[in-house]
């Protein structure tokens, strides 16, 4: 765990003036700070300066190039960002010590998957499926930005994400913590729908193109598949969420 959180481990950042308009247009969302490039001005950044005034939300000068940093995006951050609280992020570490609240009996973790579309409904969907915890890491996997807010239909902002450096430091930190890893493959001996899983357990989703990574892979105690008919081989990585997600669901309430 980190001793200085990352800001990333805490915000979810947005960028771009109709992203950061919308974030400071719903009251349901906390604002921490606009930070605005200095060479910023006409109307669209009144119009920020007005909604972050009205919201009395922290406006910060940054240069452009700053801007662009701490986007992480160079090419649609149109000189504007806002970092919005995410009240349920917090770091892997502290979540599996029990540090920052209960300690997570389900957990996901993502491993490659670069398409921010799929981390957006992913998220969406294990938060609506009850999942404790997604880890989504800070490198080999999708920034959480507007793309992914958007694809998540702006659950990404509320959802319980696990913050740490890689998935493969994930992978190690759960089986350290005691959680067994099981990824799904099409061709596991075992279904999904047999296995079964203790109180505390953790799942790995693999790239849309390369699936687990190797680092990984050697982490993981089990492979499951889901049962396919019609010649289908496989799923698309959040389909297959949605089927594990709501899998879990259905044990719940059995």
């Amino acid at each position: 765990m980190q001793a200085h959180p990352s800001p990333k481990d805490r915000f979810v950042t947005v960028y771009g003036r109709k992203p950061v308009l919308e974030a400071l247009a719903d009251t349901a969302l906390e604002v921490d700070k606009v930070v605005l490039a200095d060479n910023a001005g006409g109307p669209a950044a009144r119009e920020i300066l007005h909604a972050a005034a009205q919201r009395g939300v922290a406006v910060q000068r940054a240069t452009p190039h700053r801007v662009k940093v701490l986007a992480g995006n160079g090419r649609h951050d149109q000189g504007v960002l806002a970092d919005v609280v995410a009240p349920r992020m917090r770091t892997l570490g502290s979540a599996v010590a029990g540090e920052s609240g209960p300690v997570p009996r389900t957990i996901l973790l993502l491993d490659g998957i670069t398409t921010p579309a799929n981390v957006g409904m992913i998220l969406r969907t294990a938060t609506a499926a009850g999942v404790d915890g997604i880890v989504v890491p800070r490198r080999g996997v999708a920034t959480i930005d507007p793309l992914v807010v958007k694809a998540s239909a702006g659950v990404a902002f509320h959802a319980p994400v696990l913050r740490c450096g890689t998935a493969e430091e994930a992978a190690r930190t759960l089986r350290g913590a005691g959680y067994p890893l099981f990824g799904l493959a099409a061709d596991a001996p075992r279904t999904l729908f047999s296995a079964k899983f203790p109180s505390r357990t953790a799942f790995v989703l693999g790239s849309e193109t390369g699936g687990v990574g190797p680092e990984v892979r050697a982490q993981v105690s089990e492979w499951l598949a889901i049962p396919m008919a019609g010649g289908v081989e496989s799923l698309n990585v959040a389909s297959a969420a949605a089927v594990l997600c709501f899998d879990l669901v259905r044990r719940r309430h059995g």
